[in-house]
Order: structure tokens, then C-alpha cells, then sequence
């Protein structure tokens, strides 16, 4: 399979364009929304409560993409502060964006008096679910593809035969997705929510190794460093909760 007849765009209309990308990010939000309405509905959640936090943490989490990306390549934007706001210029690390919405969740059902772990179990389906969408933005860019192979589902890139990445992962959340779907309701309150962090992170660190355009900490991946560390939190946190259950029903 070849780029060559792909656009990443929808359509242009003089100076507007539509890009799949976008497109792509709002499908994925709005999906793991209307998942996590329906969860909250059966917890007894105020489904506003759920509404108001997309609303708030979604846009706050890009903006942490996007500050992720540009502090790992400051080499390049610390001589180009102009290119800083561009974001359709691309840029936007996946690490970056969950740090922030975790961040951000954390605050906002502090603010509302929920409880943050049984919200984050909420929620924690939609993040694979919308992953593995959004990876598909990256088959339209072009981008987040890996090395040269002879594997017979390789696609043609820049001029060889590459790991589509883009598709490893994509097919790797909706394994995770599936996964969590399953086990939603077999869990300590909060466990859930790690068992999102751990195996995303397990498939990234491998998936990571393949390609070409990681960001880089010196002569290490920032993404395989970063999902070994998530993979040890969840694991902590995995124990932690589940203790924390059964001291309470003692």
C-alpha cells in the first residue's frame, strides 16, 4: 500500500481546510464521552458531572500535548517560538495529553466532591477507545511510521516499505479497550484505571522501538522511559487499591 493518493485533508475551501486529523480527535472524544455517560448513568454519576469535565480537561489536555512535544524538541522551537501555537503543523505527544488529563481530573472532582478513582475507573475505557481512533490522524498525516521491512503487511512510506505503527497501536488500544470492557466490573475501585496504564503502556514501549520519529531524552526513547515508569505506577497503584478495598470491608 502507497501514501501517494492520500490527503490529509477533507476538503479546502479558499483559506479554510478540513483536516482528518481533527476530525478524527473530535470522533474519538465524542465517542468516549457518550461511553462514559453511559458507565456514569449506571454508577449513579451525575452525567453532567461527566459532561463538564470532557468540556474542561479535553482542551487543557491537548494544550499538554502539545507543551510535551515542544519541550522535547525545544532544540528546535526555543529557535522558533513562532511555530510554538501552530498545531496544525503538527506535534502533539500522546504522554503529554494523559499526564495532563489525569492532572486535570484530579482537580476537577476535588472541585466537585466525586470520587476520583471511581470517575477515573469511569472514564478509563474511552482513553484506549480513543487512542486507537486517533491513531488513524497519523495514517492521514503520514507520520508515526516505522522502520523498512519485508513483512507482507508493510506499507509503502517515504519511499519503502514500512511497520505501519500507526496501525500496530491502533489495533493494540482496541485490544485494550475490549479488555477493559470485559473487566470493568471486577475490580477495586481505581484498578481499573491502572489496568488502562499498564497495558497501553506495555504495547507502546514495544511499538515505540519500531519507529523512526520518536522523541528523544539523550540516547534513550522519551515514550519507552515514559510507559516503563507508568507500567511501575500501575502496578503500585493496582496493589494499593486492592489493599485499600479490603481494609475497608474488614
Amino acid at each position: 500500500m502507497t501514501y501517494s493518493d492520500i490527503s490529509p485533508y477533507i476538503f479546502t475551501w479558499g483559506p479554510i481546510t478540513v483536516r482528518w486529523y481533527g476530525v478524527l480527535m473530535m470522533v474519538a472524544v465524542l465517542l468516549g464521552t457518550w461511553l462514559a455517560l453511559r458507565e456514569a448513568r449506571r454508577l449513579g454519576v451525575r452525567e453532567d458531572d461527566i459532561i463538564d469535565m470532557v468540556l474542561i480537561c479535553a482542551p487543557i489536555s491537548w494544550l499538554g500535548a502539545r507543551l510535551y512535544y515542544v519541550i522535547m524538541e525545544w532544540d528546535y522551537y526555543g529557535q522558533n517560538l513562532t511555530e510554538i501555537p501552530k498545531l496544525w503543523h503538527g506535534g502533539l505527544a500522546i504522554h503529554g495529553g494523559l499526564i495532563t488529563a489525569i492532572l486535570c481530573g484530579y482537580i476537577f472532582t476535588r472541585v466537585r466532591g466525586l470520587r476520583f478513582w471511581q470517575v477515573a475507573d469511569i472514564v478509563a475505557p474511552s482513553f484506549p477507545l480513543g487512542q486507537a481512533i486517533g491513531r488513524w490522524g497519523n495514517f492521514f498525516n503520514q507520520e508515526a511510521y516505522g522502520y523498512p521491512t519485508d513483512l507482507p503487511w508493510a506499507m509503502y512510506i517515504d519511499g519503502a516499505y514500512r511497520h505501519p505503527t500507526f496501525l500496530y497501536e491502533s489495533l493494540w488500544n482496541l485490544l485494550v479497550f475490549a479488555i477493559l470492557l470485559v473487566r470493568r466490573r471486577k475490580h477495586a475501585e481505581g484498578q481499573l484505571f491502572m489496568i488502562y496504564l499498564a497495558l497501553y503502556s506495555l504495547g507502546r514501549f514495544f511499538i515505540e522501538g519500531l519507529r523512526t520519529d520518536s522523541l528523544m531524552i539523550g540516547p534513550l526513547r522519551a515514550a519507552q522511559v515514559m510507559s516503563v515508569l507508568l507500567i511501575t505506577v500501575a502496578v503500585i497503584g493496582y496493589i494499593y487499591l486492592g489493599k485499600r478495598t479490603r481494609n475497608k470491608t474488614q
